[in-house]
């Protein structure tokens, strides 16, 4: 999953620092420069708390019985396959009023002083990182190894870079196509978590068998097919593909429709208006 969290990681992180960049050169053109400390107290705040509630929620599953957290993990899984479809949309859609809508806010809280000015930062952020923590959690919950998290945090720390470059101007990079293309790899990651959702469903005994009269029948219904000799989930080639795209040598039938189903339907949906994607009037902010 290292290369699959890296990408969240990247993009979640890019959206963050591309917010926290709008803010700060608002208070910087309007000659608020000694406000600026609060933006960063609102961001410490919003990571803090993701912190925190990643670290919770961790906890509380981990100390429940198998089936339950089977049970916990699999909604867990399905929940941040929706959150990252509902995020893709609505950053798409949202995109070009996003600088005015974030200035406007602080404009306003700016009259009512450094509490509000750090409330904004602390929503905004907050708001992306919780949405990266539950996404995050939906690929940890089927890795039992530190890659997720390293890929994460590899993707942030470049995320930050990236945005403390391009918004000193030192680089110009095309924010509508970066965000079109990883949103289209962010949907197959999500595919592929949704079908491991669906996976601990089964375990757990929430969603049925699904056996048809074709294939191995296994304790989760039929398999679609069986290459795990072919590519071992241990070796090199079978680590990268699950870490890509979520790869499973041996899925149910009920796994390949919903992961079918899913990018049929939602994947065209999002490239039929990829060029209306979010980036301009963020690059124009920055």
């Amino acid at each position: 999953m290292l290369a699959a969290n890296f990408l969240i990681g990247l993009r979640e992180g890019l959206e963050a620092s591309l917010v926290v960049s709008i803010l700060i050169a608002y208070l910087v053109k309007t000659d608020r420069r000694h406000d600026v400390r609060y933006i960063w107290l609102g961001v410490g705040a919003a990571v803090t708390l993701v912190v925190v509630a990643f670290a919770v929620i961790q906890a509380v599953v981990g100390s429940l019985p198998f089936r339950t957290q089977e049970l916990v993990g699999g909604t867990l899984s399905i929940f941040a396959a929706g959150l990252v479809t509902w995020m893709l949309f609505w950053m798409r859609r949202t995109a070009r009023t996003l600088k005015s809508e974030l200035e406007g806010e602080l404009a306003h809280a700016v009259t009512l002083g450094p509490a509000a000015i750090a409330l904004v930062a602390f929503l905004t952020v907050g708001r992306e990182g919780l949405e990266t923590a539950a996404i995050i959690y939906g690929t940890v919950a089927n890795s039992y190894t530190a890659e997720p998290f390293i890929g994460s945090i590899g993707g942030m720390a470049v995320a930050v870079v990236l945005g403390v470059l391009i918004y000193q101007g030192a680089i110009r990079v095309d924010l509508a196509k970066f965000f079109t293309i990883t949103g289209a790899l962010l949907i197959v990651v999500a595919a592929g978590v949704l079908a491991y959702g669906i996976y601990d469903l089964q375990e757990a005994a929430f969603l049925p068998r699904l056996t048809l009269d074709v294939g191995p029948v296994t304790d989760l219904g039929n398999q679609v097919f069986d290459v795990s000799g072919a590519i071992p989930p241990d070796s090199w080639y079978g680590t990268l593909l699950k870490g890509t795209v979520n790869f499973q040598p041996n899925p149910s039938w009920l796994q390949a429709i919903g992961w079918l189903v899913y990018l049929a339907i939602v994947l065209p949906l999002y490239l039929r208006g990829s060029r209306a994607v979010l980036g301009r009037s963020a690059k124009v902010a920055a």
